[in-house]
C-alpha cells in the first residue's frame, strides 16, 4: 500500500511566501542551518518553489506571483498573525547566529516556565521563537 504522505515529510508543512524566496532560503540556511531539500527556479532564476528542513520540521516556500493575488508575503502585507516556534539545542548560540545573519530581537532570551526562549524577526517580517525545552513544573 502506498501512503499519501511524501516520505520524510510531516502531514502538514508551513508554506511561506516572500517577495524573494531565494533570499529567504539563503537567510534560513545561514541563520538556522536549514537544509535545502528542493529548489525550483523559473527561467529568470527566481525561486518559484523551495523546501527546507530545520531539525525534523519541513517548510515550503515560494516567491510572490502577480498572477495570484492571494500569494503575497509578509513584506507586502505588512505583518503576519503567524509566528514560528523552533525547539533547538544550544539556543543561545543559535539565537546569536540568527542575529548575526540579519534577524532582529523581539524578545531577549530568558528562562521561561517552558524553557529558555527568545524571539527574533527575520529580515522578511516573520517572527521566530527559539527555545530549548525544560521539563514543565507540575501544577
Amino acid at each position: 500500500m502506498t501512503t499519501p504522505i511524501r516520505p520524510d515529510f510531516p502531514t502538514a508543512s508551513p508554506y511561506l511566501v516572500f517577495k524573494d524566496a531565494g533570499a529567504a532560503l539563503a537567510f534560513y540556511e545561514k541563520a538556522f542551518g536549514a537544509e535545502v531539500i528542493t529548489r525550483y527556479t523559473n527561467d529568470a532564476g527566481q525561486l518559484v518553489h523551495g523546501e527546507m528542513r530545520i531539525g525534523n520540521s519541513t517548510f515550503m516556500l515560494t516567491s510572490e506571483n502577480p498572477n495570484f493575488a492571494w500569494m503575497r508575503g509578509v513584506e507586502s502585507i505588512g505583518d503576519s498573525p503567524v509566528q514560528l516556534f523552533l525547539y533547538v539545542d544550544e539556543v543561545d548560540e543559535r539565537f546569536h547566529r540568527a542575529l548575526a545573519a540579519g534577524a532582529t530581537e523581539v524578545m531577549a532570551l530568558a528562562e521561561q516556565p517552558y524553557g529558555r526562549s527568545g524571539g527574533l524577526k527575520d529580515p522578511f517580517g516573520l517572527v521566530w521563537w527559539l527555545s530549548t525545552y525544560l521539563e514543565m513544573p507540575a501544577h
